[in-house]
C-alpha cells in the first residue's frame, strides 16, 4: 500500500552515510511524485510522514522548499526562452492596425456611395414586389374561397337539417365535413371553429333523439293498454269467427281472414297460399283492422336507433332501450291494490300487459337487432311469473263466482292473443286449473247460501198438487215416479217437501255453472267430465251435506221436521242416478269408462238421514228429560193418591201425539213404510228406555234421603201407566211385550216392594228362574235403606211410643236382616 511505501522510503535519523543520503533522496522523491499525483489519495501518505520518524517532518519541509525552488528555476528559463517571440509578435499587431482603420474607412464610403446609387432602383423594385405580392394574394384568395365555400355550403346545409330535425341527414352531413371538406381547408381558423362545434352538435342530435325516445317510451306506456284492448278484441273476434267456421265448415269452400297487429290483413287461400288482401275494406265490410303503426308512432325508435348507429354508439342505445323496457315491464306488471274488485281491473291489467308484448313483438320484427328473441323471451318468462303469482293472489280474494268465471274467460284470451305472437302459455293455461278450484270453491259458497234459503223457506209438509198440470211441472223439475199416486185422483200429496225438486234443481244449475268453466281450456270430453262430477261431488258430500246437517241440528226443528227431512234425503239419494245421466248427456261420456268418478250422493243423503234419525231420539229424550223435571213427588206421603202424577200423563201423552206422526207418513211406498216403521219404532224403544232409566235414577237419587211406603205406591201407579202406554203399540210393529221389557227393572224393583217379598228374593238370587232376576243387590240396598229411614221418620211423627208396638218393631228387625244381607250380596259381588 502507499502508506507502507511511504514508511519504508523514509530516511533514517542523521548519523548516516553518503549511501543513506541517496536512499534518504530517492525515498522523498517518491513522496513528491506521490503527492504530484492527482489519482492517489493524500491521506495516507501526508499520514506516513507525520506519523513515522522523529524530525521527519523538518526533513520534509527542507526537501519540498528545494523542490519548489528548482521548479521556479525551471519556469524561468521557459520564459526567456520564448519572450523575444512574444515581443515580434506585438510589433506587427500594431503595424496592421492602422492599415485596418484605413480599410474600414475605404469600405465605409463605397457603402455609402453605392446606397445612394441604388436607392430608386430599390423603390421600383419595392413597388414590383408588392405588387406581384398582391397578385399572388388575390389568386390564394381566390383558390382558397373556391375551397372553402363548399364547406360553407355544407356546414349551412347541416344547420338546416338540424332546424328542421332531420338528424340523420344531418349526421351523413357532418360526416362528409369531417372526411372529405375539412381536411381541404384544415389550416384556417373558422374550419378549426367548425370541427371542434361538430362533437357538440353530434352530442345535442344524441340528446334530442334520446329525449324523442324518452317521449316515445312515455307514449307507448300510456297507449299500451289501447293496443291490448284492441289486441285481445281482434282476438276474441278471431277466436268467435273460427268456432263459426267449424260449425259450417261443412258447407264447402270458404275464404278465412287471419287478424294481425303487426302487418296487413292476408287471407288464407284454397291451396293455403297468403294473399294480400289489398281490398278488404270491401270484402270484409266498414271494419278498419287496426295495426301497431295505426296506434303508435314507432318513428322515434327507428330514427334514435340509426342516429346511434352512424354515431357508433349502437351498444349503448340497445342496452338503454332495453333495460327501459324492463322497467315498464315491471311497472305494466304491477297491479293495482283493488283490482280483484271488478273485471274491469282486471281487463285493464290484461290490456297493458299483452299491449307491452305486441309493441315488443313489433320492435322485433321491424328494427332488426334493437331486441331480440332472446330478450323477449325472458321478458316473457318473467312477466308470465309474475302474472301467475299476481293472479294467485288476486283471485284468492274473489268470492263471487260470475266475476272468477269473467276472469277465467279474459285469461283464455289473453293467452290466445300472445300465443299468436308466438309466446309460449302453457303455465297459464294450468294456471286455470288452479282458478277452476277456487272458482269452484266460489260456487259452492254460493249453493251453499242457495241451499240454506231453500231450507229456511221449506215448510216440511208434503207437496199439495190440485191438478194435473201441478203434479206434471213438480215431476218436470225432479224425477219422481209412484205408479200408485198416479192412480191416485187429484187432489193429492208427493211425499217429499218442496225443497226436494227445488234442491234437484239447484244441483243441476250448479253443473251447469261448472260447465261454463270447462269451454274453451282446450280440454277433452273425458276430462271435462270428470271435472263435472268432482265439483259436483263437492257440491254434494260437503256443501249440500253440510247445511243438512246445519239443518238437523237447528233447534226449532222439530221431530215432525225431522221425519220429512228422512223422507226428502231417500227421495234426493234416489236421482242421483238421474244427475249421472244428466252429466253423461252433456259430455257425451260413456259411464262405463274406465276413469269415470262416481257420484257420492248416496253416501251424503244417508249420513244426512242417520243424523236426523239421531236427532229424532236426541230431541224425544231432552223432551222427556224436560217432563221428568216437572215432576213433584212427595216422598214422604202415607198414602198415594190412587191415580197416576199429572206430569207423567202429559209425558205420555205427548208420545202418544208424537209417535201418530209416523203413523201419518204416506205409506202407499214400501220404501216410505219400512223406513218410517224402523224409525218409529227405535224412536219409541229409545223414548222408554230413557224413561225408564230416568224413574230409577229419580228413586235412586243420592240428594233422596227417605222414602215412604205412600210414595212407593204413587211411584208403582206411575209405572203401571208407562206400562200401559207400552202395550197400547202406540207404534205398530213390536212382537209381543217387547215394548214393555223397557220397564222390567222398575216393575220387578217394585213389586219387591210393593209385596214386601224379601225371602223369596234372597233365597232365589242367583238363580236364572227367580222372579225379581233384574233386580240388582246394590239398587235394592239403596231403596229399601231409604224407606227404612223413611218408615222411622213416619213413626216418630205419628205416635212418640211408636216404637213400642210390636208390628213396627218386628218389620224394622226385618228390614235390618234384609239389609245385612243385601250387603254381603254387594261385597261379595264387589269381591
Amino acid at each position: 500500500m502507499a502508506s507502507d511505501r511511504v514508511h519504508a522510503a523514509l530516511p533514517d535519523p542523521p548519523n548516516q552515510s553518503e549511501e543513506d543520503n541517496k536512499e534518504e533522496e530517492k525515498a522523498f522523491g517518491n513522496i513528491f511524485a506521490e503527492l504530484e499525483s492527482v489519482d492517489l489519495p493524500l491521506g495516507t501518505t501526508l499520514r506516513s510522514i507525520y506519523d513515522d520518524q522523529p524530525n521527519a517532518h523538518k526533513r520534509f519541509m527542507e526537501k519540498l522548499d528545494a523542490r519548489i525552488r528548482n521548479h521556479d528555476r525551471e519556469i524561468e528559463k521557459m520564459c526567456n526562452f520564448h519572450h523575444q517571440g512574444f515581443v515580434d509578435a506585438i510589433t506587427e499587431l500594431l503595424k496592421v492596425r492602422t492599415d485596418a482603420e484605413k480599410l474600414m474607412g475605404q469600405v465605409t464610403d463605397t457603402n455609402r456611395r453605392l446606397q445612394e446609387a441604388g436607392r430608386e432602383v430599390t423603390a421600383q423594385t419595392e413597388e414590383v414586389i408588392r405588387c406581384r405580392i398582391q397578385q399572388r394574394n388575390m389568386a390564394t384568395t381566390v383558390e382558397k374561397l373556391q375551397l372553402c365555400i363548399p364547406v360553407l355550403e355544407m356546414y349551412s346545409k347541416l344547420k338546416e337539417q338540424l332546424e328542421s330535425k332531420r338528424y340523420y341527414a344531418a349526421l351523413k352531413t357532418m360526416e362528409q365535413l369531417e372526411k372529405v371538406y375539412i381536411p381541404r381547408v384544415s389550416q384556417y381558423r373558422f374550419c378549426q371553429i367548425m370541427a371542434e362545434n361538430l362533437p357538440r352538435l353530434r352530442e345535442e342530435i344524441k340528446e334530442i333523439s334520446m329525449s324523442d325516445l324518452k317521449d316515445f317510451l312515455e307514449s307507448i306506456r300510456k297507449h299500451s293498454d289501447k293496443v291490448g284492448e284492441t289486441a285481445m278484441r281482434q282476438a276474441q273476434q278471431h277466436r268467435t269467427f273460427n268456432s263459426a267456421v267449424a260449425k259450417q265448415a261443412s258447407l264447402g269452400h270458404y275464404t278465412k281472414p287471419v287478424y294481425s297487429l303487426n302487418g296487413r290483413t292476408h287471407t288464407h287461400t284454397h291451396n293455403g297460399l297468403m294473399m294480400d288482401d289489398d281490398t278488404g275494406d270491401e270484402e270484409e265490410g266498414d271494419e278498419e283492422i287496426l295495426t301497431a303503426q295505426d296506434l303508435v308512432d314507432f318513428s322515434p325508435v327507428y330514427r334514435c336507433l340509426h342516429i346511434y348507429t352512424v354515431l357508433g354508439d349502437r351498444e349503448t342505445f340497445e342496452n338503454y332501450y332495453r333495460k327501459q323496457r324492463k322497467k315498464q315491464a315491471r311497472l305494466v306488471l304491477q297491479p293495482q291494490a283493488n283490482m280483484h274488485e271488478t273485471v274491469e281491473g282486471y281487463r285493464k291489467y290484461f290490456n297493458q300487459i299483452v299491449g307491452f308484448f305486441v309493441v315488443e313483438d313489433h320492435i322485433l320484427h321491424a328494427a332488426r337487432g334493437l331486441v331480440t328473441r332472446a330478450f323477449t323471451d325472458e321478458l316473457w318468462n318473467m312477466a308470465l311469473s309474475k302474472i301467475i303469482a299476481v293472479l294467485r293472489t288476486h283471485s284468492s280474494y274473489c268470492d263471487d263466482p260470475d266475476l272468477v268465471l269473467e276472469l277465467k274467460n279474459l285469461i283464455v284470451i289473453f293467452a290466445d292473443t300472445l300465443q299468436g305472437y308466438g309466446f309460449p302459455v302453457n303455465r297459464l293455461f294450468d294456471l286455470l286449473f288452479e282458478v277452476r278450484d277456487q272458482y269452484n270453491e266460489t260456487l259452492l259458497k254460493k249453493w251453499a247460501l242457495v241451499f240454506r234459503e231453500i231450507f229456511e223457506l221449506d215448510n216440511y209438509s208434503p207437496i199439495p198438487v190440485e191438478t194435473e198440470e201441478e203434479y206434471k211441472l213438480v215431476v218436470s223439475r225432479f224425477p219422481f215416479h209412484d205408479a200408485e199416486i198416479e192412480k191416485q185422483d187429484f187432489p193429492k200429496k208427493l211425499p217429499m217437501s218442496q225443497s226436494v225438486p227445488q234442491i234437484y234443481t239447484q244441483v243441476k244449475e250448479f253443473i251447469y255453472a261448472s260447465l261454463k268453466f270447462s269451454e274453451s281450456l282446450h280440454r277433452s270430453s273425458t276430462e271435462i267430465d270428470d271435472m263435472l262430477r268432482k265439483s259436483t261431488n263437492l257440491l254434494l258430500t260437503r256443501t249440500l251435506s253440510s247445511c243438512l246437517q246445519n239443518l238437523i241440528k237447528k233447534p226449532h226443528i222439530g221431530l215432525t221436521e225431522l221425519v220429512q227431512i228422512i223422507i226428502n234425503t231417500t227421495h234426493l239419494e234416489q236421482a242421483c242416478r238421474y244427475l249421472e245421466e244428466f252429466i253423461t248427456n252433456i259430455t257425451n261420456v260413456s259411464p262405463e269408462t274406465v276413469h269415470t268418478t262416481r257420484l257420492y250422493g248416496l253416501s251424503t243423503f244417508k249420513d244426512a238421514r242417520h243424523a236426523a234419525e239421531g236427532e229424532i231420539y236426541t230431541k224425544l229424550n231432552q223432551k222427556i228429560d224436560e217432563f221428568i223435571q216437572l215432576a213433584d213427588y212427595e216422598w214422604g206421603m202415607a198414602e198415594s193418591d190412587g191415580r197416576a202424577s199429572g206430569y207423567l200423563m202429559d209425558l205420555i201423552n205427548f208420545l202418544r201425539s208424537t209417535f201418530q206422526v209416523f203413523t201419518h207418513l204416506p205409506n202407499n211406498n214400501n220404501d216410505h213404510a219400512s223406513m218410517s216403521g224402523k224409525v218409529a219404532q227405535t224412536a219409541c224403544m229409545s223414548a222408554c228406555k230413557h224413561l225408564s232409566t230416568s224413574l230409577m235414577q229419580m228413586l235412586l237419587d243420592t240428594e233422596l234421603k227417605q222414602i215412604s211406603m205412600g210414595a212407593i205406591q204413587q211411584f208403582n201407579l206411575d209405572v203401571i201407566q208407562c206400562e200401559l202406554f207400552a202395550s197400547s203399540e202406540p207404534v205398530p210393529g213390536f212382537q209381543g211385550d217387547t215394548l214393555q221389557l223397557a220397564f222390567i227393572d222398575l216393575r220387578q224393583l217394585l213389586d219387591l216392594f210393593m209385596v214386601w217379598d224379601w225371602s223369596t228374593y234372597l233365597a232365589d238370587y242367583g238363580q236364572p228362574t227367580s222372579k225379581y232376576l233384574r233386580v240388582n243387590p246394590a239398587t235394592a240396598l239403596a231403596l229399601l235403606e231409604k224407606v227404612y229411614r223413611g218408615m222411622k221418620d213416619t213413626s216418630k211423627k205419628n205416635n212418640i211410643f211408636s216404637q213400642f208396638r210390636k208390628n213396627d218393631r218386628d218389620k224394622q228387625k226385618l228390614i235390618e236382616t234384609v239389609v245385612k244381607q243385601l250387603r254381603s250380596l254387594v261385597n261379595g259381588m264387589s269381591s
